[in-house]
This record gives C-alpha cells, sequence and structure tokens, in this order.
C-alpha cells in the first residue's frame, strides 16, 4: 500500500515529536495541489477533518475520484459520518468490501470571456464543485442585475445580492441558509436559490440535472458580479462575460457509515437540528389537571354567586 500525504503533514510540529511516525515517515509520498495530478495514482481517500476537508479533496480531482471515506473532527461534519474513536475497525470494514456509496454530483462550471475565441480551450477550461458556484454582487454597494437562462431561453432577471447554483449536496448548505430546500444527495437535480432577492414572490426553484445554466451580467446593471466555486477561486464576471453550469459525469463516491438514507437525515437531525423540539404531551397527561382545574373554577363561580345575591 502506497500512501499520499499532503506536504504540511512531514512539516507538522506533532508529528515531528511522535516516536511512532519516525519509521512511516520516509515511506510516505507527498503531493502538491495544482500541481500533481492524483487521478491514476490514488484509490482510496481518508478525510480527517470537517466539511471543507471533503471539498478540498473534491477539488483535487477534476475528472473520476476515488472513493471517500470522511471522518468528522471538525464543528459541524455534515458530510463526514464517521467518527475517530473506532477508525481502525471501521477502516478495516471499508477495505473488505462491507460498504454502501452515496454518489454526490457535482456542477461543472464554465466561465467564457467576451473577447475569448471559441475555440480557445484556456479561456473554456472549467472548475467542479461539491457544493454550489455563487454569483454575488461582491464589494459593490448596489443591487446585482444578473440575467438566467436555461438552455438558450431567458428565465428571469435576479435582482439582489446574486444567486445560489448548487447541487443537492450543496442544498444543505450555503443554499439552505438562504431559504432553500433540503435535497438527498441521490436525487438527480440542480437548484437555483437567490441570495436575498429584491422580490417577495422570488424563491428557490429546483430545474433538471440534464439542463445548462447560462449566467450574464445584465447590460444595464450598475456594477460587475463576481464568482466564486465553493467558496474559492474568486473572480470577476464582466457585462458581456458568461458562467455555463451543467451536472459532470465525475460524481464524488462517498462512502456510507450505515447506508444512503440513514447517514443523511441522522446529519440533518445532529447537525442541522432538523425537527428538534419537544414531543407533546398525551391527553390523558392533563386529563386530572384540567378536571382539577374545571371543578375549582365551577364551585368558585357558584360561590361568587352565593356572595353577589
Amino acid at each position: 500500500m502506497v500512501v499520499f500525504v499532503e506536504a504540511s503533514v512531514l512539516d507538522d510540529v506533532q508529528l515531528k515529536n511522535n516516536t511512532y511516525f519516525n519509521p512511516v515517515r520516509d515511506k510516505l509520498c507527498t503531493f502538491k495541489e495544482g500541481k500533481d495530478d492524483l487521478t491514476d495514482k490514488i484509490d482510496f481517500i481518508i478525510c480527517l477533518g470537517g466539511d471543507g476537508t471533503l471539498l478540498y479533496a473534491s477539488s483535487l480531482f477534476q475528472q473520476s475520484v476515488p472513493p471517500v471515506m470522511a471522518f468528522h473532527m471538525g464543528s459541524l461534519g455534515f458530510l463526514a459520518p464517521f467518527e475517530f474513536a473506532n477508525f481502525q475497525g471501521q477502516v478495516t470494514s471499508v477495505l473488505e468490501g462491507h460498504v454502501a456509496l452515496t454518489l454526490r454530483s457535482r456542477l461543472r462550471c464554465i466561465v467564457v470571456r467576451k473577447n475569448s475565441d471559441s475555440l480557445d480551450k484556456k479561456s473554456h477550461s472549467g472548475v467542479l464543485v461539491l457544493n454550489e458556484v455563487v454569483v454575488d454582487r461582491g464589494p459593490s454597494p448596489y443591487l446585482s442585475n444578473i440575467d438566467l437562462f436555461l438552455d438558450g431561453k431567458h428565465i428571469t432577471t435576479v435582482q439582489g445580492d446574486g444567486l445560489i447554483v448548487s447541487t443537492p449536496t450543496g442544498s444543505t448548505a450555503y443554499a439552505v441558509a438562504a431559504g432553500a430546500s433540503m435535497i438527498h444527495p441521490s436525487v438527480p437535480a440542480i437548484m437555483v436559490t437567490p441570495i436575498c432577492p429584491h422580490s417577495l414572490s422570488f424563491r428557490p426553484i429546483v430545474v433538471p440535472a440534464g439542463v445548462e445554466l447560462k449566467i450574464m451580467v445584465s447590460p444595464d446593471a450598475r456594477s460587475t458580479a463576481w464568482v466564486s466555486f465553493d467558496g474559492r477561486h474568486q473572480q470577476e464576471l464582466k457585462v458581456g462575460d458568461s458562467l455555463k453550469v451543467t451536472m459532470s459525469i465525475y460524481p464524488v463516491p462517498s462512502i456510507c457509515a450505515q447506508d444512503q438514507i440513514s447517514d443523511w437525515f441522522d446529519s440533518l437531525a445532529e447537525c442541522l437540528h432538523w425537527n428538534v423540539r419537544r414531543k407533546q404531551r398525551q391527553f390523558d397527561e392533563y386529563s386530572d389537571l384540567v378536571h382539577s382545574s374545571s371543578n375549582y373554577t365551577i364551585d368558585s363561580h357558584d360561590r361568587q354567586m352565593k356572595i353577589d345575591s
């Protein structure tokens, strides 16, 4: 088994002082983001951290992604169902093949510049995102004015702080904070969510996974827009530029701790406290109290009537 780690791992102060790490250190291989192609080198990924660690792992593979086993060690861990306390037994079970997978779809995002040649591949280089692509007003004090197209047809103009185009996985991230619904990651769909729209009737929508979304700054917009991909690689969109978003053919195979349904609903309850509230009491728990209260009220009323008479 050949193990790849980030280059920063070898320089970690705590690991350097660990007696168990030194014999293993020389056997480890390293990689650098954006420089080393890991596509044909990695067969299995282990993530230690929060949801951001899984997003980072996804960004390292712009084509097919190996199965990912994510341990939550951060503050939320919605996408990381495994607990680190029993990591040895869980990893062994996964390596033996006792696993279920959730295929988390990704979005392929391509920025096309106004003056770029249609045959220029560099200007059409895309990026794959696991959560969402966000178009917002950036540092401008003015409302965003963004045209939204669906399969080439103009759907609407977004006036507000911006727009979120998310995967089902990303529906429980920035999108749900902006008022969107939560979609199970196995549903083939793309969610479009406005950010603080200047219209009370502008609600989030869900469109089929096979469509192409195109986002452009409106010609009469007062300012440009800014786009970011899973919270990274922010760049400016000017009038005439366009952002094309489609569903990628390369999903992220996420290993389940239990199964697709149990993992997702457990995460909703534990991380987002979905539908967590005190349970209503049954009527029989109130019967004695209600009966005694009713008698007291009637008796008090009779006594009051006698006094008045």
